[in-house]
């Protein structure tokens, strides 16, 4: 039976001013109890309280950006513009990225 009844979660909603039909009351409860079952199964694992929470299970490296070198000259745009496939005066096409 699950620890949140039909009256709790028609009072919170109506707290949060939202509108619940009997169907999703129904749905919310059956997600507690769900909910309820798996937290009574992590709470049969022994030795639980001696666990270390995991904040983010992996180990997360940072990189440092390099820093931006001084140009003493400036690169003419014709060499820069050898470079792309296709361009009309100054301005580059690129691929579609965005749908």
């Amino acid at each position: 039976m699950s620890k949140f009844t039909k009256e709790m979660i028609s009072g919170y909603a109506n707290n949060l001013l939202i509108g619940l039909t009997e169907e999703e009351e129904k749905n919310i409860s059956d997600e507690f109890d769900i909910i309820d079952e798996n937290m009574d199964l992590i709470n049969k694992i022994e030795n639980i309280k001696d666990v270390e929470p995991l904040s983010f299970p992996f180990e997360v490296t940072l990189h440092e950006l390099r820093e931006d070198d001084d140009m003493d000259e400036e690169i003419p745009i014709e060499k820069l513009l050898q470079n792309c496939d296709k361009f009309e005066g100054r301005e580059v096409e690129v691929p579609k990225v965005v749908g």
